[in-house]
């Protein structure tokens, strides 16, 4: 006879990486609605409140905002997937792993990438972008806002002006910012951005908010009728250019989010409940004082991390105030105190990718976790791990530094 498991019961962990994090418990009670049918006026009605919310989240009046149904990656690849065209160039901002994840996908897109870097730990500068827009000319300028890899926040001012300027379109992945960090979509004058619920939001992994300028949807719809047989053929404008995913196609997802409805798939009705919870919840807290809770608990994280003798990574004056990395210190089982966060204490703080893996931790203070009792919880944890490994860290000082912050 299969094993059916025990029912779901497992702790109700502090979750303190770089996401995702607690989901906000008014978001909980909205997926556990009962559904409704796809094309149901009310279901539809739901729809078009989740794009004004998201217009007021996003900070923009773009017509064409709504979600995408899958995790913030697939808001992304649509993005890509759905702009760029076989030959593309695209110039790609990259100073951590998520910006070699933009170039991976723009290469599956048969696009030509060229890379504008700096150090994991600092951010580009824009002269540098300026430099190869004018050089390549490309179709799309691609950008990372707060890359959770680093920690580090890009400035992306510069660079929608030099995308206006040259006639590149921007598209920018706020992930990790989003609600969190200001992301002023038509002030930036970028085209495209993409977001996920799971970070400052405050949602469940699973649905990706997504916003789109007449002029990237302008594009994105030239490519609707293009027929498969003039694929690779070149010659017509157009030609060879017919989007080449079905379910990242967002000429066909626009279509289905418009007054047509004409059927794409069938929309995941608990993350529409929970999408359109989240924007509420930001919108109602207000932009400006969510923007400073965020900045408050990171920067009572980071005070209270310095207080207890660690260092935090990288270039502090481009850190994303919602994630922290912080070097692990010498002579400390790196992997080890990671464990004994969760199993002592039921807090979840992040490991590193590429080459901070093993050096740095990652802490987030993100959502309904960008709290004080969140912060000063972790810290008080950290400190007996730290301690208990070795590590002589002053008794109180992270917590009493954080508190200050607070007060």
């Amino acid at each position: 006879m299969t094993e059916t498991f025990h029912e779901l019961d497992h702790p109700a962990r502090l979750l303190m990486g770089p996401g995702p994090i607690n989901v906000h418990p008014r978001v909980l009670r909205a997926m556990s609605v009962q559904l409704l049918g796809q094309f149901d006026p009310e279901f539809t009605g739901y729809m078009n409140e989740v794009m004004a919310l998201y217009r007021g989240v996003f900070q923009t009046k773009n017509r064409w905002t709504f979600t995408i149904d899958g995790t913030s990656r697939a808001g992304i690849e649509a993005a890509l997937v759905s702009t760029l065209c076989p030959g593309d160039d695209v110039v790609v901002v990259n100073a951590g792993r998520f910006g070699l994840l933009l170039a991976e996908i723009a290469e599956r897109c048969d696009a030509k990438v060229t890379f504008v870097e700096a150090p994991w730990g600092t951010v580009v500068d824009p002269q540098a972008v300026e430099d190869a827009v004018k050089r390549v000319r490309p179709r799309l300028v691609a950008c990372v806002h707060g890359d959770t890899s680093t920690t580090m926040a890009q400035p992306l001012d510069e660079i929608g002006a030099i995308c206006r300027a040259h006639g590149a379109l921007m598209y920018v992945d706020a992930t990790a910012t989003l609600s969190g960090m200001d992301v002023p979509v038509d002030a930036w004058g970028a085209d495209i951005v993409t977001a996920g619920l799971q970070k400052c939001l405050g949602g469940p992994s699973g649905s990706a908010p997504i916003t789109i300028s007449d002029q990237a949807a302008e594009h994105i719809f030239s490519r609707r009728h293009v027929e498969k047989g003039l694929a690779g053929t070149g010659g017509a404008a157009g030609a060879g250019r017919r989007i080449a995913s079905n379910y990242f196609d967002l000429a066909m997802i626009m279509d289905y989010w418009s007054e047509k409805r004409l059927n794409h798939h069938t929309e995941c009705a608990p993350m529409l409940f929970a999408a359109r919870e989240c924007a509420r919840l930001v919108l109602e807290e207000g932009l400006a004082a969510r923007f400073e809770r965020h900045a408050k608990a990171g920067a009572a994280m980071t005070a209270g991390l310095e207080a207890m003798g660690l260092s935090i990574y990288g270039d502090k004056a481009h850190k994303m105030t919602n994630v922290t990395g912080i070097w692990a210190p010498e002579g400390v089982d790196y992997d080890r105190v990671k464990v004994r966060m969760r199993t002592d204490f039921e807090i979840e703080i992040g490991s590193a990718f590429g080459p901070l893996t093993g050096k740095i931790w990652r802490i987030g203070t993100m959502g309904v976790n960008a709290r004080k009792h969140a912060v000063l919880q972790t810290l008080a944890a950290l400190e007996a791990v730290l301690r208990w490994e070795g590590f002589q860290a002053p008794a109180g000082a992270g917590v009493d530094a954080a508190a200050k912050v607070f007060a």
